[in-house]
Formats: structure tokens, C-alpha cells, sequence
């Protein structure tokens, strides 16, 4: 379990293929900041653009760990299969502050970034949302964007079947921009996204007979 707030931005430095066709997943070396992995060890929870990976390897003193990222969780991820930077968080402990929302690691479709200028000092930061996750998310709501905990500040729904999904509007303060792999962002990428779990329980308790 995460809450959102990015505790390090790293680098996937090193991608390495764990066979030779599309049913393997990946093998990445990730760099860290300086004291990062000082309390990491083999075995342990770290979300990677906000996609929940099992620490495999790791050397504290030169500050890199490696994950393998299934073929499944590649196509279902973006930005988990090169080298760029990525932001990371390490797995809530029991007596951690909640300073985001409750956020489970997985990832649950990818959105397609429409829109990122600056506006004053901010950023407004807007994304295109497949169908089948529009419906999870509301005005002032709760979403996660590649690992990030913000908050929806508009929601405009596509009126043709074709694009049936929807678009969000995000404000990203200065210290959301300084802070996270967010800065890298550009139109016609693609993000990660999780909806809020409270969304999902709702969902299914007023959907099932």
C-alpha cells in the first residue's frame, strides 16, 4: 500500500529483456537518490510510476536496485520499458502520515496527456481517460498519475461514442513540479493511472444485484 507522495525521483538506467519474445517481461536497473536504498531490502515494495515492483537486487553504496517487470505488467504500464526518469515510493508503513490518499500499486489503465503549459506558477495538466475508468472519477475527487497523488479540478466528459471516455484537468503546484518526474511530461505522452479504491467499492456495491 502507497499514499501517492513521491519520495524520490530516480532513473531506469538499464533495460534488459528476460527473453527473446514478447510473452518476457523486463529487467531494470534503476539509480536512486544519494541514502535512498539505506533501508530497502531484497523483497521489498517500491512503486515505479506508481506501478507496485518487488525489489530483486540492490547495492545501497552505489544507490541503484533492480525489479523485473512481468510481459503482463508491460502492457499494462507506460513508461516502464526505457531509460528516463520515474518517480518512486516506498511501501506504507503502519505508522506513516496519510499525506495523499490510499493508493494499491496497480495500475489501473493509461491515460494520454492532451494538454501540459505552465499557467502562472503552476502547471495545468490535462489527460485523456479511457472509457471504462471515466465513470471512477469526480470534481475535486482523487486520482494517481504515474505514482502521484492529485487532485481533479475538472472533468469533461466526451460526447461521442467513439471517445467515450473523458478528459481531467490537474493544477500541479511548484513543488509538485520539483519534487516529481511530472516536470518530463508532454503532450501526446502517456501516464499511468489508479483510481481512488473508495470510487471502486462504490461502484461495485451499487452495481452488484
Amino acid at each position: 500500500m502507497f499514499t501517492g507522495i513521491i519520495t524520490g525521483v530516480g532513473r531506469i538506467s538499464d533495460v534488459q529483456p528476460l527473453g527473446g519474445d514478447a510473452s518476457h517481461g523486463n529487467r531494470l536497473s534503476i539509480a536512486t537518490p544519494a541514502h535512498y536504498l539505506d533501508d530497502v531490502g531484497p523483497g521489498d515494495s517500491i512503486a515505479i510510476n506508481g506501478a507496485c515492483m518487488t525489489v530483486t537486487a540492490f547495492d545501497a553504496a552505489r544507490g541503484t536496485f533492480t525489479v523485473d517487470v512481468s510481459a503482463e505488467s508491460l502492457s499494462k504500464t507506460a513508461g516502464l520499458d526505457a531509460v528516463g526518469p520515474v518517480n518512486l515510493e516506498k511501501a506504507l508503513r503502519a505508522n506513516d502520515r496519510l499525506g495523499g490518499h490510499l493508493v494499491s500499486g496497480h495500475v489501473d489503465g493509461i491515460g494520454h496527456v492532451t494538454h501540459f503549459a505552465p499557467v502562472g506558477e503552476s502547471w495545468d495538466l490535462k489527460i485523456d481517460v479511457p472509457a471504462d475508468l471515466a465513470k471512477f472519477l469526480a470534481y475535486k475527487g482523487s486520482i494517481t498519475v504515474n505514482g502521484v497523488s492529485l487532485t481533479v479540478n475538472t472533468v469533461t466528459d466526451h460526447a461521442s461514442e467513439q471517445a467515450a471516455g473523458c478528459e481531467i484537468g490537474i493544477n500541479l503546484i511548484p513543488h509538485t513540479i520539483e519534487n516529481t518526474a511530472l516536470g518530463h511530461l508532454k503532450p501526446g505522452g502517456t501516464v499511468n493511472l489508479e483510481i481512488d479504491l473508495i470510487a471502486r467499492y462504490v461502484e461495485r456495491m451499487l452495481t452488484r444485484p
